[in-house]
């Protein structure tokens, strides 16, 4: 058997293998002809639109291969999936290309005139027109009557009409001809229409006083501009204004009349949900364990984990989704928790202002769970209409293979900006896959990572090494001076032997074994195995991993020193 000896000083970090980008390692069984399931909807994923269908070419290629389940059930051993990694783009505006620039500027006047113009408040509805009270109902009268009733109302208009009108004849004087003869040369009638119109209000012709300049300058002086703020972010007072807006255009591919359009729906709804009110409200703590924030990525966005299996619970799962109440709460709930962590981000330009999510599938209720499928949905529209760009990249672990199928068949109708985000990984590729973004320390002991409350912190620094098949791993840890060690080791899976021993540098002194030799199976008891040694004289504490299987393993460690006085 091989033997390797790694020689580190305090928190040296050690390059791991190669990374991958997306893993499907999932056995996919054969499933039935006569066996349907029903797909569970995606966890929310990214707040765009969904892409439209693929062009007619590409249809076309898509119904020439063979059914979904059928595919996926015969995997090649090992294989893996792989797609384009999506990059974040700038929030620095002065990096921005010329085109983003002109549509960040365009989208700016047209939040600047609906803020003058008060666009952005929601108007009440009008008020419905109320029925006739009972009293004033009056029963419909038969046909022969409504004849009578509309002639007498013809000639009673006619007479009051005749009231109405005055006839004046003026008598022309006789115009007496050369013969002598008198004749009349016209008769002049006159037809005066007396107007039933009220008297015009008198005008009044005097000069206006001072106080009503005063008024009439008041009532035309414009309202002042409305103020709108969301996630804390007053839209046009600074630079993180633009980081907000970028994210709206983003999220409609810098068109800026639907990112306008996008904008003020985004805020009326925030208005009529009641989010400020929501931030103050207790909602219970029901769910901490189903949704949880903890840690940084790599490049510093929090992670959020989404733990699905924790619905298994028959009575967290009554409590939760039973009716469509219980729905809605979780639903105020998620969004409270979004807003919360939201409100938390950095909206400076060149700041983290996006989430990693992690999904966890391990035990998931599956497709047969209508109620968790209804609740998904809804919390899926709210996200993809009211959160744009929230998401830097959404990891899936532990997938099993109907969520794959899901995928493939939804894949379709999704950006491939949406789809550079995603990334799955099987139940024993979890572990790798998530240190691959999130550093050891930062990943929750639960998902392979040693990120708890304990001695070590995420400050402290872990190790990764990666340990060969049928290969012993050495580790030493050089100490020159009187101290206390402390260490943290862990094997992701472990099926190992671990065993610990002090060596001196004295040739006269005799080596200390601090832990013999012994077999760590995993466990959910003894995931991560503590050590401390008090040095006496110069040396160094040797850790050895022997791995008698058949696949490598994922070693991680850290230590930290304690001076002491003896």
């Amino acid at each position: 058997m091989a033997e390797e000896t790694q020689k580190t000083a305090h928190g040296a970090p050690l390059s791991g293998e190669q990374e991958v980008v997306v893993i499907t390692d999932v056995p996919q069984p054969e499933i039935p002809s006569n066996e349907k399931q029903t797909p569970p909807p995606a966890p929310p994923t990214e707040t765009q639109e969904p892409m439209k269908p693929t062009p007619a070419s590409e249809e076309k290629e898509e119904e020439e291969e063979p059914p979904l389940q059928a595919e996926i059930s015969k995997p090649a051993h090992g294989e893996k999936m792989e797609s384009v990694s999506f990059k974040e783009e700038t929030t620095v505006v002065s990096d921005l290309p010329d085109v983003e620039k002109k549509a960040l500027d365009e989208l700016k006047q047209l939040v600047q005139q609906a803020l003058k113009n008060h666009e952005f408040i929601v108007l009440p509805p009008k008020d419905e027109e109320k029925p006739p009270a009972a009293s004033e109902l009056v029963e419909p009268k038969p046909e022969s009557e409504i004849i009578a009733d509309t002639k007498n109302d013809t000639q009673k208009e006619s007479s009051e009409a005749e009231e109405v009108v005055v006839e004046k004849t003026e008598a022309i004087p006789a115009v007496e001809d050369e013969d002598g003869a008198k004749t009349v040369e016209a008769i002049k009638e006159t037809i005066v229409a007396v107007s039933s119109m009220p008297p015009e209000e008198t005008v009044n012709t005097q000069p206006p006083t001072e106080e009503s300049k005063v008024s009439g300058e008041e009532s035309e002086t414009p309202p002042p501009a409305e103020e709108v703020a969301i996630w804390g972010v007053p839209l046009l007072h600074d630079e993180r204004s633009d980081v907000i807006l970028l994210k709206f255009l983003r999220a409609r591919d810098f068109k800026v009349k639907d990112a306008f359009a996008m904008l003020k729906s985004t805020v009326r709804w925030r208005k009529e949900f009641g989010i400020d009110e929501l931030l103050e409200q207790d909602l219970g703590s029901d769910l901490e364990k189903a949704v949880f924030m903890q840690g940084v990525d790599k490049e510093g966005h929090p992670v959020c984990y989404n733990v699905y299996g924790e619905f298994q619970n028959k009575e967290l799962y009554a409590k939760v989704f039973s009716d469509e109440e219980k729905r809605r709460n979780f639903l105020r709930w998620r969004i409270q928790f979004l807003e919360k962590s939201i409100r938390k981000l950095d909206f400076s330009q060149g700041g983290i202002s996006t989430i990693v999510q992690v999904n966890d599938l391990k035990n998931s209720p599956g497709p047969g769970k209508w109620e968790l499928r209804q609740a998904t949905k809804q919390a899926l529209h709210l996200l993809q209409d009211n959160y744009p760009e929230f998401v830097a990249k959404q990891v899936f672990i532990n997938v099993p293979w109907w969520y794959l199928a899901v995928n493939r068949m939804i894949s379709p109708f999704l950006t491939q900006r949406t789809k550079s985000k995603f990334v799955f990984a099987g139940p024993s590729k979890s572990a790798e896959t998530l240190f691959k973004y999130i550093a050891a320390e930062q990943v929750p002991v639960q998902y392979g990572g040693l990120g708890k409350d304990g001695e070590f912190s995420t400050a402290d620094a872990v190790t990764e090494i990666t340990v060969k098949p049928a290969t012993k791993q050495s580790v030493e840890f050089p100490v020159d001076e009187l101290c206390l060690l402390s260490w943290e080791v862990r094997v992701v899976g472990w099926d190992v032997s671990y065993g610990a021993e002090f060596v001196p540098n004295a040739k006269e002194s005799y080596t200390v074994i601090i832990q013999k030799p012994r077999k760590v199976v995993a466990s959910v008891d003894e995931p991560v195995v503590h050590g401390n040694f008090k040095i006496g004289e110069p040396g160094k504490v040797v850790l050895t991993i022997d791995n008698s299987t058949s696949k490598k393993k994922k070693l991680l460690y850290r230590l930290k020193t304690k001076a002491t006085s003896e």
